[in-house]
């Protein structure tokens, strides 16, 4: 603490104000992570006691029931601490100095176990030197020994002037960006190593407790890091993939997929989610809530959504009132009991009613379990297991098994580099692709196996050419296979009903999914009963698809997708954003090419590989709070407003880059590089 002298310091009362919290979205508690035996926290009261400027140190803490167990902590180890907003912090610091009695702050963040007080003596002698309201150490200082100050007089006109938001919620933000207060920064002499020493992940905790471990009791850190940093480098490795002040730039959302990928393989349940394949900065993760096209993230940001509508699932609109109040009625009654729910049987009926052909009805709550219950039907009533198939199917044994012969054979399916690891060997050659829009292809197929099924989709990014389904259905009349149309994205698009009513072309069985409950769990299996009543000749059972949410959400989104005339409005919108986006090419003489169902609409252009011109749309798109790319799964939300301002948003980020497209130079203006691999359409 604070000595005898002569200095400024002897006539200001300077009061260390530790920032504290548990609820932090990458690493949780880690303020009370132990190092050595000691919480973080008290590592830094240990450390900040040692600087002779100091009078007193105080944690300041978010006034919220989540907080209890580090205020907890403080009151058993008699640490002196404040209470103040949650999210205003900038009055939370103001609040504490003035109950501290503070004149000076010296602003320590609970993260920097390995805060040095030989730099926080410095800081405070530099900022006492001169007449100014902040100063704070540069980027040149190693990550964790960050120390920042200002006086009193300074944070209280911050308090009082600031009014965004994003001022509030962080101390010193306005200090640097209003332009009303003197500061600077000051460096590092001699020079010290780019190392992480701040606690954010469980990495950084390995390379905490290591130097701790190479330090003597209470020794500065700042003074011995360069010999360190050149004998013992591998130190550091642990955490050097990490970069400075990561969390700054951070949303919530991007700080809390850095934890799932710790504890969730991949990261997210659906490989089309994660964040990897939309943008390669930036993308927000998670959501909040939804409503109608537009998304909140978990720091209350909303944006614009022109690209997935929950992967295709929302064709009215994110929480639509008619579907999201009949689920709610239903759960106040009760969701699930001994007794099975009767919403299943008027379903049943009425996607029968939809489709003459079809007599009887099962029900799953994903698109893999349905695909899944729809093989092993039609492979029990043909008796033969091999199955000649097209398109994507998702993710189980016998869909990847095509890839235990090549690795290869999926590639033109929509998803390339599928890996059948985990697939049991034995079922190489169970199942086989063909090329859509081909008979010379199944008919090939079919002439070299047994073939019990032919499973495809109806249309995804091509329309089928003139008696190619009618074609399908006479060689699986002729070889005895069961027909399986997979409608899980593109039923209810332009028809109510699946895509195989407007060819008037009828399969054996048909898989619906995806828009069926708008974004509510339920899939279906409809199929002729002869077909159908293999389903009791087999086993297939399921405690939750018995559930009533799915089956009620199913026939609220009929019933509102009847009403509202829903398949064929957004069918017109597709068709209408077609001839739009096709004219803005045109306009800034790009050549385009249209794919997908009108209501899917995808599209590229000459110039630019597909992954690099969706990294680019989709991060242009996010400058504007738009979650969109090169396609946009069209809903009743998106209304002319919302359409118009996709169309705007495409037509400046062609007129920006043209020159790029034309010297093939896209690549260029990814400052971040492009997403992951994912989607390639079917052509």
């Amino acid at each position: 603490m604070k000595t005898a002298g002569t200095t400024r310091s002897t006539i200001r009362r300077v009061v260390v104000l530790v920032q504290a919290r548990l609820q932090s979205q990458r690493f949780p508690g880690k303020v009370l992570k132990k190092i050595g035996g000691m919480a973080a926290i008290e590592h830094i009261h240990a450390r900040v006691s040692q600087s002779r400027h100091v009078d007193d140190v105080v944690f300041v803490i978010p006034l919220t029931p989540a907080e209890s167990t580090l205020k907890s902590f403080l009151l058993e180890k008699g640490l002196t601490f404040f209470e103040g907003p949650e999210l205003d912090v900038l009055s939370r610091y103001g609040q504490a100095a003035e109950v501290s009695q503070a004149d000076t702050i010296v602003r320590i963040t609970g993260d920097c176990p390995l805060v040095d007080p030989q730099v926080i003596d410095e800081a405070i002698e530099r900022f006492m030197a001169k007449p100014l309201d902040y100063l704070r150490t540069s980027e040149k200082w190693p990550d964790g020994l960050d120390v920042e100050i200002f006086s009193n007089e300074a944070l209280q006109r911050a308090r009082s002037g600031a009014i965004l938001d994003s001022d509030r919620e962080h101390v010193t933000k306005f200090f640097r960006d209003s332009g009303l207060f003197s500061w600077e920064e000051f460096d590092p002499d001699p020079a010290l190593p780019d190392v992480r020493l701040t606690l954010d992940y469980t990495e950084d905790l390995v390379v905490i407790e290591r130097l701790m471990g190479l330090l003597q009791a209470g020794q500065a850190l700042g003074a011995e890091l360069n010999r360190i940093y050149q004998n013992f480098p591998e130190v550091f490795f642990p955490n050097a993939k990490y970069s400075r002040n990561e969390g700054a730039s951070m949303g919530s959302g991007e700080k809390l997929y850095s934890r799932a990928k710790k504890v969730i393989p991949g990261g997210t349940m659906l490989l089309s989610k994660r964040p990897e394949m939309h943008s390669p900065l930036n993308w927000p993760s998670y959501f909040e809530r939804a409503q109608g096209c537009r998304i909140w993230d978990l720091d209350g940001e909303g944006y614009l959504d022109v690209g997935w509508m929950g992967v295709g699932t929302n064709i009215l609109g994110y929480a639509n009132p008619q579907v999201d109040n009949a689920v709610r009625r239903v759960i106040d009654k009760g969701n699930l009991s001994t007794l099975n729910a009767a919403e299943e049987v008027y379903l049943a009926e009425k996607l029968c009613e939809l489709h003459p052909w079809a007599e009887m009805v099962r029900f799953t709550r994903s698109g893999g379990e349905a695909g899944a219950v729809a093989v092993r039907i039609a492979r029990a009533a043909a008796g033969k297991s091999h199955i000649a198939f097209c398109g994507y199917h998702g993710w189980h044994d016998w869909y990847l098994s095509a890839n235990l012969s090549s690795d290869s054979a999926l590639d033109g399916h929509l998803l390339p580099g599928l890996n059948p690891l985990g697939v049991p060997p034995e079922l190489e050659g169970t199942s086989t692709p063909f090329e859509y829009n081909n008979l010379d292809s199944l008919k090939k197929v079919l002439s070299s196996h047994n073939t019990g099924v032919i499973y495809m989709e109806v249309e995804r990014s091509t329309p089928p050419k003139p008696g190619f389904l009618e074609g399908v259905r006479k060689l699986a009349d002729q070889h005895g296979a069961v027909l399986v149309f997979d409608e899980c994205t593109s039923g209810f698009r332009s028809v109510l009903g699946g895509e195989h009513l407007k060819h008037q072309v009828f399969p054996d069985i048909a898989v619906f999914g995806k828009t069926l409950g708008n974004g509510y769990a339920i899939n279906a299996i409809i199929g002729t009963r002869e077909i159908m009543n293999y389903a009791q000749r087999t086993f297939i059972s399921s405690t939750f698809w018995t559930e009533r949410i799915g089956v009620t959400a199913g026939l609220a989104s009929l019933t509102e997708m009847d009403s509202t005339n829903a398949p064929q409005v957004i069918h017109e919108k597709g068709n209408k954003l077609r001839e739009s986006l096709l004219g803005i090419a045109e306009s800034h003489g790009l050549s385009m090419t249209i794919a997908g169902l009108p209501a899917l609409t995808t599209f590229t252009i000459a110039g630019a590989s597909p992954t690099e011109l969706r990294t680019l749309i989709t991060s242009e798109l996010l400058k504007k709070k738009m979650l969109g790319a090169n396609a946009i799964y069209l809903s009743l939300a998106h209304n002319d407003e919302v359409i118009a301002k996709y169309l705007a948003e495409i037509d400046r980020i062609l007129a920006d880059h043209r020159e790029h497209f034309h010297n093939g130079s896209i690549r260029e203006v990814l400052s971040g590089g492009t997403i992951q691999q994912g989607f390639s359409r079917l052509a």
